[in-house]
């Protein structure tokens, strides 16, 4: 028969072979996070939410089945990949028609539906990156530090924005990139036309939302034509507006009015002249003086 201190010393032993040979706990997004065995697609970075993973984890599962990039594709009438069209632009699109797969925007549309089980982010890389569901917005010059996986890096310009892609973390990202290639992951371009990132807010929407109209609309930093320009939405887009206020008098459009509205994701300010309803909107509180 062992002496106890024996039988205690190899009940350690084995409790420690069995502890090293335990696999371990899938990642969650308050817990540890799984870094993928290769290295190649996946959450590599701790911070996100659980639907962000969701939908890292969507796009990395179409890049595993070897997905094509196809202009125009991922925008049919639901979430998910469809044949393309030629770019006239681009002669590497000529068999895009023949390729079932994603564009940029098809690809981040699909993975934060697979993510939410709702279209949430139905556009191109503009809609998307200018979205009503906003929790934090970055700028190029905030560079990669305070980013976390499932947030939307953006390429181009205020007004024209090209390009659109899912962060990784680790200075990578997963991204439909061009015709003639398959979906991959590929290394954050920090230079030339990156314009920033925004964190998709997936809950509900609180307070009142409204469609601006019109092209190349710019916001400023504060309730002028001479404030400095903060961002130019492209086209319609929907923006939630915390507050209004009568400040300097616009004239644009055939219109003229005093009210402005403030957006609270861009931190600026827009003209009401450039908001879908009445002068002075309807269920929008004054700003505080």
């Amino acid at each position: 028969m062992l002496r106890r201190t024996g039988a205690i010393g190899t009940l350690i032993a084995l409790l420690t072979a069995l502890f090293l040979a335990t696999p371990a706990t899938p990642a969650t997004a308050t817990g540890p996070f799984a870094r993928p065995a290769d290295g190649s697609c996946g959450v590599l970075a701790p911070g996100a939410t659980a639907a962000a993973e969701r939908a890292v984890d969507a796009a990395c599962g179409q890049v595993a089945a070897g997905v094509w990039y196809t202009w125009g594709g991922g925008h049919g009438p639901r979430p998910g990949p469809t044949y393309g069209k030629v770019d006239s632009s681009d002669p590497a699109s000529e068999h895009d028609p023949e390729r079932l797969g994603f564009d940029c925007s098809g690809l981040v549309r699909y993975a934060y539906a697979q993510a939410t089980g709702a279209d949430i982010l139905n556009g191109d890389a503009s809609a998307q990156y200018y979205t009503h569901r906003t929790a934090d917005r970055f700028t190029a010059a905030d560079g990669l530090t305070p980013l976390r996986p499932g947030d939307l890096l953006a390429y181009g310009t205020s007004a024209d924005l090209h390009h659109i892609a899912l962060y990784l973390g680790a200075g990578k990202m997963v991204e439909a990139r061009q015709s003639g290639t398959k979906l991959m992951v590929s290394d954050v371009r920090l230079g030339g036309d990156y314009f920033g990132a925004v964190r998709v807010d997936t809950a509900a929407v609180e307070g009142p939302v409204f469609r601006t109209w019109g092209t190349g609309v710019w916001t400023k930093a504060q309730p002028s034509v001479r404030a400095a320009r903060v961002y130019a939405f492209p086209g319609p887009t929907t923006v939630r507006i915390a507050c209004q206020k009568h400040a300097e008098v616009v004239t644009a459009e055939g219109y003229t009015n005093d009210a402005w509205s403030y957006l609270p994701d861009y931190r600026a300010w827009v003209t009401n002249i450039y908001v879908q309803g009445p002068a002075w909107l309807d269920g929008v509180p004054a700003c505080a003086p």
